[in-house]
């Protein structure tokens, strides 16, 4: 099959477009550096021409109240474009629990990108997938000082960025969901638990101090970003830090 994948050139889109290609498919990578603007449109329908299967791994640049027009934006004219290629098969990446979070901005726009692929005109799947392993520096950074983390003891379920990648191209290559697929993985951490093991396995010295006002996650109530009954990645964290 031909597979076109926009945000093709990221941290998954690179993974997806090599794992598709080594099943003996034909992925093509496509983003701005190629040529293909998802705001403006320019690009798309050249993107998109003779694919089966469009895979979207396109980003909000930000993770503010500006993250909702971008997905408004980019998933019409990926979906218009699509609809006139005659694509069969429409793929999206979003988050575990994303519609359990209405108070962060990011997460309510995933949401709207759900909303709008299902009610558009080409068959779907969602994969949602549990927080990165690769993001816990980026999470840990946001409210650190020089001795300390503070962190939430928000449940994480972290996931591997090549795991992620490998149940996308699993999505992608068979029959559209029409639906939702969970994936995540196998272990669950309270995320300032993670800190600290993380920061252990760097031989880092600073103390995580166990804070429930603290970052992005603070605001997420109960478990929502985990799911049990999800597809389980291979991937274990300390396998993941070694």
């Amino acid at each position: 099959m031909r597979f076109a994948v926009i945000g093709g050139t990221g941290l998954i889109g690179s993974q997806v477009v090599k794992n598709l290609n080594a099943a003996g498919h034909e992925a093509i990578p496509h983003s701005q550096s190629t040529g293909v603007d998802v705001i403006s449109g320019q690009g798309l329908d050249e993107a998109v021409a003779g694919a089966d299967v469009v895979v979207n791994l396109t980003n909000s640049p930000t993770f503010d109240e500006a993250s909702p027009a971008f997905f408004q934006t980019s998933m019409d004219n990926l979906l218009a474009a699509a609809h006139k290629g005659g694509v069969g098969h429409f793929v999206i990446l979003s988050i575990v629990g994303t519609d359990q979070v209405p108070e962060l901005d990011y997460y309510k726009a995933k949401a709207l990108q759900e909303q709008i692929l299902a009610a558009g005109p080409v068959p779907y799947s969602i994969v949602r997938a549990t927080q990165f392993m690769e993001f816990m520096d980026a999470a840990m950074s946001w409210t650190a000082d020089a001795d300390t983390v503070r962190l939430p003891a928000t449940p994480i379920q972290p996931i591997a960025a090549k795991d992620v990648a490998a149940a996308v191209a699993e999505v992608a290559a068979g029959a559209p969901l029409n639906g939702i697929r969970n994936i995540g993985g196998p272990e669950i951490f309270p995320l300032d638990e993670l800190g600290r093991i993380t920061l252990s396995h760097k031989g880092d010295n600073r103390t995580v101090v166990t804070d429930p006002t603290a970052g992005m996650f603070a605001v997420v109530k109960g478990d929502v970003l985990t799911d049990p009954d999800a597809h389980l990645a291979p991937t274990r964290y300390a396998d993941w830090l070694s």
